[in-house]
């Protein structure tokens, strides 16, 4: 049986954090939910919804994410998951969508499944400007370095939890994604895409939704992508 661990980081998701957790398919295992140093209800709804609850008092997304790997880092051997899964809190994703993202890795032994947010699955502004041309060239650049095949740096994804290990994650604010796909590129691991609905989130994205967040995402991604283009 496929052992399968999600991860939720979430900060000041008070309003949509019970949903996320609510509509997460009941063939996972264990849902982690990451709280960033909230200061609303996140943590008490993401617990009475019946989720697992940590804190992250470092503020970044990779932060959180690697909060979440370090607790399944302590689970005992035979405990461990076969499959990881990163999922947004917002309410933006389809969380029921989970069991199309693990199937290429349970059915087709891929190692990593990104959920590609494509135009005709997304709600009308659910994605800024910023947010889709960031796409676009991020993706672009993966493809002129690397040959990759990526149309998205989409949050929800499912991976091998053997190959996560051996990524060395280590970005802790916006890099995360992109890190873990430049990573995977750069290690010849297979992946593939899968089309995912998105829907407008619920709140206001901290990092889209500021001038400072879309502009510092942007720069943390070029970064990793120049990083390993000339490695």
């Amino acid at each position: 049986m496929t052992k399968i661990v999600v991860i939720i980081p979430a900060f000041n998701e008070e309003g949509s954090i019970s949903h996320v957790i609510k509509d997460i398919p009941n063939t996972v295992d264990e849902i982690i939910v990451v709280s960033n140093n909230s200061t609303d209800d996140t943590e008490k709804n993401a617990q009475k919804a019946g989720a697992t609850v940590l804190v992250e008092h470092q503020k970044g997304y990779g932060y959180a994410c690697l909060k979440g790997m370090e607790y399944v880092a302590s689970f005992d051997h035979n405990e461990r998951p076969d499959i990881i899964v990163f999922l947004d809190g917002d309410y933006s994703d389809y969380p029921e969508e989970l069991t199309k993202i693990v199937q290429p890795i349970i059915e087709d032994d891929i190692d990593l499944v990104i959920g590609a947010r494509i135009k005709e699955l997304r709600e009308s502004g659910s994605m800024t400007g910023p947010q889709i041309f960031g796409n676009w060239l991020a993706t672009r650049l993966m493809k002129l370095f690397f040959g990759s095949t990526f149309t998205d740096l989409g949050p929800f994804r499912a991976i091998k939890y053997n190959k996560l290990l051996g990524l060395k994650m280590e970005d802790k604010t916006y890099g995360w994604t992109v890190e873990m796909q430049l990573k995977a590129l750069k290690q010849n691991l297979s992946y593939k895409e899968v089309p995912v609905k998105y829907r407008n989130r619920i709140g206001v994205s901290k990092v889209s939704g500021t001038v400072k967040g879309a502009i510092f995402a942007g720069v943390k991604i070029l970064t990793w992508i120049f990083k390993y283009s000339f490695k």
